[in-house]
């Protein structure tokens, strides 16, 4: 089975990659809503979480994935009383691939950077040839 790390630029280190694909699994990174900066995007749980599935959305693209393919979630966030903006971004990232992954939405205590409210991993799975 063949290997592809994939990188989007806004790792924290250099040691990880933000996706690997090995055989048909793709393993996504857990995503913050980080820019190329180390910057949040967004300054709610919603908004951060929809620059995470953008981001999320566009490295399962380079590895010949989309959302129809994400069989597993896991969500942590840093305020779970109002998960709200989480379940609205989850529901447009995918709905349009009628696809619906297994989830897990865990609260933490603190993420990478205080502003940060919101990290995703996301596990896919492409069809065997």
């Amino acid at each position: 089975m063949s290997r592809q790390d994939i990188f989007d630029g806004t790792e924290a280190s250099d040691a990880y990659a933000r996706a690997v694909r090995f055989g048909n699994q793709i393993h996504v990174s857990g995503t913050t809503s980080a820019n190329a900066e180390g910057e949040a995007v967004g300054d709610d749980l919603y908004a951060q979480c929809k620059e995470t599935y953008r981001k999320i959305g566009r490295v399962l693209q380079q590895a010949g994935a989309g959302f129809g393919d994400v069989v597993r979630i896991v969500a942590y966030v840093t305020d779970i009383s109002q998960p709200e903006g989480f379940s609205r971004a989850t529901v447009e990232a995918f709905k349009p691939s009628g696809v619906r992954p297994a989830a897990t939405l865990v609260e933490i205590s603190a993420l990478f950077k205080p502003e940060m409210l919101v990290e995703i991993e996301a596990y896919a799975l492409l069809p065997e040839n």
